[in-house]
């Protein structure tokens, strides 16, 4: 389940976007990535030990910080699969549109892109035609660019919308909302078709590699690689679904952490080995796609295989699609149950027995913004959140009481940070203080704020590691996902600061006086 959940969107579509960025040494940042999910994959393992009912990241804030923090993390979950969800039904439009392709049947371009990329690639052209530097116009900016210039409209005012996005989401929320009820045999298939898949664009596309293209290894420096955070983080987010299966394990304390840790494992390997014989059959420079797996089989002429795993890709989107879908009314169901949000959104459906006003609301909240947001942007917020969630779970485990092992049952090694810390913290000031400085001068240090926060933050931990003998694991783990966090740009902190003053206030002026907890304590 948690190569299900794992090698979906991410190794079909974002993966493009990180190469593109970060070129061949996009292979550090899966590792980098892998490990930070390895710290928080332990500390779900952890609370689901300890508290093996389903809810993942919503029960276990409940449990360890209160409701307060738990409507915070509720709500951060919901723009989460939102915002996720619908990167998945764009990367779903692009291979959908590239299936059509084979069978001759072509969309106009403006049908299958959002705005903003058409009016950018659109711009772009005309600024690298006047230039001189028409090597630099990719084929991205080609289709953008023939969207904006075939749109219907009048000046600016365009009509530009991804309508096979907006069809796949009104398909799958309808699939949803009658009901739908996935066997281990239903999902071990898919688990099948999309490894084998990934093997065969593996070894396939070995033979295509031209050991040029890894040249530079680092073309955009080590920055550029980190630029790559969103996209490949967004490939692992599915792994923290194992944790809402606790109640279904026969043994939760002994296969939850099996079954991330070995997951996560596994498709760190398959990213690596897909990362390196992309970026080794095209130019990093044209991976700026969004299904890049089938673009660089059609840009050396194989394009039956293109065709395959565009195939594959419908199948395997739609399936994560499907899975995320019925994940978040579920959430809504949850906070509605617990008096945080209105009791509508736990109302069940007579006839089809599903939380059918949560799913309706779910279909609109990613519908709409799937016709117009970009991929881009949509991954970033989504990276954002869930780095949040695993943030505040690793924060979590910090304060739980820390009990003897028992048999059979997990339980978080327990490493001393008081010196570990304190070392590292010592040594990350000395290798960069430099860096550090620069980051309260010149025009726009404001933007710097994470970085910022993230000093204060590795401090502060450290002065508690010493002084109450934290466990290392969770604070590797929480400045970790943090330092992430920080990677992701002041615009998208913006807007997610602003989705959480959105919810505080949402939570002050119903939830906290509906709370199912505050009338029990009243």
């Amino acid at each position: 389940m948690g190569i299900a959940a794992v090698v979906g969107a991410g190794i079909f579509s974002t993966i493009g976007i990180a190469s593109f960025d970060g070129g061949p040494g996009v292979t550090i940042l899966f590792i980098i990535t892998a490990i930070t999910c390895g710290f928080s994959a332990l500390c779900y393992a952890e609370f689901a030990s300890r508290i093996p009912v389903a809810g993942s990241a919503y029960t276990y804030a409940y449990a360890s910080f209160g409701e307060l923090i738990a409507w915070i993390i509720g709500w951060d979950l919901l723009m989460e699969y939102a915002i996720g969800n619908i990167a998945v039904a764009i990367s779903w439009s692009t291979y959908f549109v590239n299936l059509l392709e084979g069978f001759n049947i072509h969309m106009p371009d403006y049908l299958t892109t959002d705005y903003f990329t058409a009016f950018k690639a659109h711009e772009q052209l005309q600024q690298l035609t006047a230039s001189g530097h028409i090597k630099d116009i990719t084929d991205a900016i080609k289709t953008g660019a023939a969207a904006w210039n075939t749109a219907p409209g009048i000046d600016n005012i365009k009509l530009i919308a991804n309508i096979p996005a907006l069809a796949i989401v009104i398909g799958i929320t309808y699939l949803v909302y009658i009901g739908i009820r996935e066997t281990k045999k239903a999902t071990n298939a898919m688990v099948y078709l999309k490894l084998a898949i990934v093997l065969a664009v593996i070894v396939i596309g070995f033979f295509y590699v031209t050991p040029a293209n890894w040249h530079p290894f680092l073309p955009n420096g080590f920055r550029g690689v980190m630029k790559g955070v969103s996209g490949v983080f967004f490939a692992y987010i599915g792994f923290d679904a194992i944790s809402t299966t606790a109640e279904e394990c026969e043994n939760p304390q002994r296969d939850l952490p099996r079954g991330m840790i070995y997951s996560l494992i596994i498709c760190t390997v398959l990213y690596i080995l897909i990362a390196l014989v992309l970026t080794g059959m095209v130019s990093f420079k044209d991976l700026n796609v969004g299904d890049p797996l089938a673009y660089v089989f059609a840009k050396v002429h194989l394009n039956n295989i293109s065709y395959i795993i565009s195939i594959s890709a419908v199948i395997a989107t739609a399936s994560v699609l499907l899975i995320f879908q019925l994940g978040q009314p579920r959430i809504w169901m949850s906070m509605s149950r617990d008096g945080l949000l209105p009791k509508a959104f736990s109302r069940i459906h007579p006839k089809y027995k599903t939380p059918s006003f949560a799913t309706i609301v779910t279909g609109f909240v990613v519908a709409i913004p799937a016709l117009f947001m970009n991929l881009t942007e949509v991954t970033d917020l989504t990276s954002i959140g869930t780095l949040f969630a695993f943030v505040l779970v690793c924060g979590g485990v910090l304060l739980l009481p820390r009990e003897a092992a028992k048999t059979g049952k997990f339980h978080l090694p327990y490493i001393n940070s008081k010196y570990i810390a304190p070392v590292v913290f010592i040594a990350g000031i000395i290798a960069f203080w430099k860096p550090m400085l620069g980051l309260f001068s010149g025009e726009s240090a404001h933007e710097n704020f994470p970085y910022v926060l993230f000093i204060l933050l590795s401090a502060t931990l450290t002065v508690l590691a010493f002084i109450k003998n934290l466990s290392l694991i969770p604070v590797l783990g929480l400045l970790s996902c943090f330092y992430l966090m920080t990677e992701l740009g002041y615009t998208n902190w913006l807007r997610f600061l602003i989705w959480l003053v959105i919810g505080l206030v949402i939570y002050f002026t119903y939830g906290h006086k509906h709370s199912v907890l505050g009338k029990e304590g009243k």
